[in-house]
């Protein structure tokens, strides 16, 4: 798929998008959130803030997190598997992080497998620091899960300077 990125839609996701999230997750995750979980996201969860990536109407990927006090927490984001390595990943964390700082969040945080050096890399691009290790975090496989911080620069976030 060609696309224009400076024609993709940014969205909160609503209940209508779970059926095509739910396919991304499964695509994207060992042990994908189900459609419940998504469900009670978006209706019992007053900390959640879930976004969608669009092109031409067909949803390409989202992202999660919640935002307690000054900090977000990412919870999961993800790129359909046939649209990744393109850098879609790299600007849904973008406006994920210029959510966060629209909602009053000075840092993020988030969890991911240590064996998951694709991630690491791209996380690394933001500023995310590894600040501990949560042990056999991952139900599937009991693997280790790095926990990883960053400071939210509100400024390059808000004037929409790009991440390299």
């Amino acid at each position: 798929m060609s696309m224009d990125t400076d024609k993709l839609l940014y969205r909160s996701m609503e209940m209508g998008d779970i059926p095509a999230i739910i396919a991304i997750e499964q695509e994207a995750f060992t042990s994908p959130w189900t459609e419940d979980a998504f469900i009670n996201e978006l209706t019992n969860n007053m900390f959640a803030k879930y976004l969608v990536m669009e092109y031409r109407g067909e949803l390409l990927g989202y992202g999660g997190m919640w935002i307690i006090m000054d900090e977000a927490h990412v919870t999961n984001i993800a790129v359909r598997s046939d649209l990744r390595g393109k850098g879609l990943g790299h600007l849904l964390l973008e406006q994920l992080q210029r959510q966060a700082v629209s909602y009053g969040a000075a840092r993020m945080t988030l969890e991911v497998r240590v064996s998951n050096e694709t991630a690491q890399h791209l996380y690394r691009k933001f500023g995310f620091q590894p600040a501990g290790i949560r042990p056999r975090y991952y139900s599937d496989n009991d693997e280790d899960a790095l926990i990883m911080w960053a400071e939210l620069d509100a400024d390059r976030l808000k004037t929409g300077e790009r991440w390299n």
